[in-house]
């Protein structure tokens, strides 16, 4: 499915996603068009949004304003939080225990160039596993059929000198208005 470029200067750019579920987590795809590999971090758990990268929000349980963020860039360093959106106060945790079961899998891979930064490509992937177990504590997890969860997806692109983004639901502002998700429904 096609992700929507919604701001920035290079809109000829595709941005596409699949999602699936399994018993034990939720599995995410990106396939991204780039031409210039634009990602400099390269640890773990840092600001990776000022750079290209793709993100994905969970809000399992809309009882409460805590989802799950996840963030990987195209070098595959990866950035897991729980974010309470508390209106302008917005707080985000690295998970606690953050191993075994309840760690994520994920890999990235560069098309036509190096996987280095500031390399000339024609795109990359990003594939990630967010598994229930660490999504445990928000609540309405593991999902059963019919369940839904509210959520959404980005993508960002500074090869332009400004951010380019697609955004699955639409922002006005900033990627954590958590009222303008969309739905996920679990078969």
């Amino acid at each position: 499915m096609a992700i929507p470029h919604r701001a920035g200067p290079r809109q000829e750019l595709a941005t596409d996603f699949k999602v699936m579920h399994s018993d034990s987590g939720i599995y995410f795809l990106f396939r991204c068009q780039d031409e210039k590999l634009t990602a400099t971090i390269t640890a773990d758990f840092e600001d990776l949004w000022h750079e290209d990268v793709v993100e994905v929000f969970l809000w399992p349980d809309q009882d409460f304003p805590i989802y799950f963020e996840y963030e990987l860039s195209p070098l595959n360093y990866e950035l897991p939080i729980l974010v309470p959106n508390l209106g302008d106060e917005l707080w985000g945790w690295q998970p606690w225990h953050y191993d075994g079961a309840r760690r994520t899998r994920h890999a990235t891979s560069v098309q036509g160039g190096d996987k280095q930064s500031g390399a000339s490509i024609s795109g990359w992937m990003a594939e990630f596993f967010i598994p229930f177990e660490l999504l445990s504590p928000l609540g309405n997890v593991p999902p059963q059929p019919g369940t839904r969860w509210r959520a959404n997806l980005y993508r960002c692109d500074y090869d332009a000198g400004e951010v380019d983004r697609w955004e699955w639901q639409p922002i006005e502002k900033r990627f954590h208005e958590y009222q303008k998700f969309g739905t996920f429904v679990f078969e």
